[in-house]
């Protein structure tokens, strides 16, 4: 809020004059850096264009409810002020000794800030610039990498039977293959993919939207009101509180369009100008399509087709809780209708015990794992931890859609095969995209805590821990939503002294250059 009042609401020349910067009027080819603005926007893009916007999204419904929808958008339009700021920070204070490849990013904000300094204030800044570093790389690895690596194998796997370690390995030969050749190579696959995933993915969108027009208005408002009111349990949606509701939207948009992190301003530190505001003006575009375009898209198609609160898929015959130890119960279950089960399968269980207080209400979930043992089917449960005994909320089963699966099954609802094809071709693009630009931000952090000769392995390691994320260590939605806040909430926290210190530079800078677009004085090639 403080910048975007203080940029006099710059979200306005982000969307009107940013455009016309990406479309290449004002470029020159002797500009100092290594790609085109919207080779730039791409890479940051690929970025914050990802799983986030297919999977975070529905974390964030599937755990906070419609509501958090509604904090995604203030994120976004909050975030479009944001991004301009740091972006804007990081161009005034980039190193372009090689103009082919520029480096730049919050720790060379703090770096070029602290020459001629006494030596404690050098050393302090010094120290902020590498906990950013650090965290910068820990985000790579957790978001930027085994969050995307995570959702593209369970989803492949649940559909096509693939063992998630091989799309793994698919998932590290393509991005090494890619990442090895630098940010020309990043921002020349970027700048074609992005488009094309996002036509394709909205276009879908639209038509899933198309036939439940009808529903569209009433889902607008339900966003809106249980953004400030508890929401009750439905089906498979347990019910979720309006503090939830905020929670889970402010980390979903912020895990998905990066403002406050830092990240992107690394992308865009290699942009061709000789006007570091310009390329803040056109990162201001980011949080508007990554979060009020994309993320508004895939919330509609999974609420409209009220896949979200859907009924449970299978009705069990009995089920019984046993008490194993002090707290601790078991869940046994049994039913015909297992049989449609497959071999591996997710599923969850509603049941009635401690108060939780992510709903407000005693609904809690048990997660089980089907087995299949000389053709029969059981399902082996997770224990239960409660003061008291459980009681069956009703015998309903349910499938445990995780993330991406959850928004192809709303594809699915509409048209089946539809999430089944298109969510998978979406999801291994997004995810691509996303660590291949990922990793050239934690390559830079790398290089300016350890120089140029630790880059190579970093590399090698970054497609390591692309196979290690699908060796089946991360197993439900909560889990998933906790490793990918734990890197985005180090970048934030570490970026955040950085804006708070040395945003009056950017302010000052940007209100200059739209003084003098409104004077007419850049001329457009």
């Amino acid at each position: 809020m403080v910048f975007t009042v203080w940029s006099g609401f710059s979200q306005y020349y982000a969307l009107t004059h940013g455009v016309k910067v990406i479309r290449g009027d004002y470029d020159k080819a002797d500009d100092p850096g290594a790609i085109s603005h919207f080779q730039a926007l791409s890479t940051a893009l690929s970025a914050t264009v990802g799983l986030g916007n297919i999977g975070g999204v529905a974390l964030a419904i599937s755990l906070g409810g419609p509501g958090a929808v509604f904090w995604m958008w203030i994120v976004g339009f909050l975030g479009m002020a944001i991004k301009l700021t740091e972006v804007s920070l990081a161009m005034i204070h980039r190193d372009t000794s090689n103009k082919e490849n520029p480096n730049g990013g919050p720790m060379w904000v703090v770096e070029r800030n602290l020459i001629g300094k006494s030596p404690i204030i050098v050393f302090f800044g010094k120290l902020i610039a590498g906990i950013f570093c650090t965290a910068l790389i820990l985000n790579t690895i957790t978001a930027g990498n085994m969050f995307q690596a995570w959702n593209v194998a369970n989803l492949t796997q649940s559909y096509f039977g693939v063992p998630t370690v091989v799309t793994g390995c698919i998932l590290a030969i393509l991005v090494g293959a890619v990442i090895i050749g630098g940010i020309k190579r990043i921002g020349a696959v970027a700048s074609k993919l992005v488009p094309f995933m996002l036509i394709l993915y909205v276009l879908a969108c639209i038509f899933v939207l198309s036939a439940n027009l009808g529903q569209i208005p009433s889902m607008l408002a339900l966003i809106v009101t249980s953004a400030f009111e508890p929401l009750e349990a439905s089906n498979a949606f347990i019910g979720g509180t309006a503090g939830y509701a905020f929670m889970y939207g402010m980390q979903r948009a912020l895990f998905s369009n990066e403002a406050g992190q830092g990240s992107s301003a690394i992308a865009h530190s290699a942009a061709k100008t000789d006007e570091p505001i310009r390329e803040g003006v056109v990162a201001g575009l980011e949080p508007f399509i990554d979060t009020i375009v994309v993320c508004t898209m895939s919330a509609l198609v999974i609420l409209v087709t009220g896949i979200w609160n859907r009924p449970a898929e299978i009705n069990l015959d009995q089920t019984t809780f046993t008490q194993t130890s002090e707290n601790i119960w078991s869940l046994e279950s049994n039913g015909s209708a297992m049989d449609s089960l497959q071999n591996g399968q997710r599923v969850f269980f509603v049941y009635e015990g401690n108060l939780n207080i992510e709903t407000g209400n005693k609904l809690q979930k048990v997660y089980g794992t089907v087995l299949q043992t000389n053709g029969v089917n059981s399902i082996s449960w997770n224990p239960i931890e409660s003061n008291t005994k459980p009681v069956s909320n009703d015998n309903g089963l349910y499938l445990d859609y995780v993330g991406a699966t959850l928004t192809a099954a709303a594809f699915d609802k509409v048209l089946p095969g539809l999430g089944k094809w298109l969510v998978t071709l979406a999801s291994w693009l997004f995810a691509i995209s996303t660590m291949i630009s990922w990793s050239y931000y934690g390559e830079k952090g790398v290089v300016y805590l350890m120089g140029e000769k630790g880059v190579f392995l970093y590399k090698i390691m970054f497609c390591i821990l692309v196979v290690l994320s699908t060796t089946g260590f991360i197993q439900t939605d909560a889990e998933l939503n906790m490793f990918a806040n734990l890197g985005t909430g180090f970048c934030i926290i570490a970026n955040l002294p950085i804006i708070w210190l040395f945003g009056y530079q950017a302010m000052s800078s940007y209100k200059e250059y739209i003084r003098k677009l409104k004077a007419g004085a850049f001329t457009r090639s």
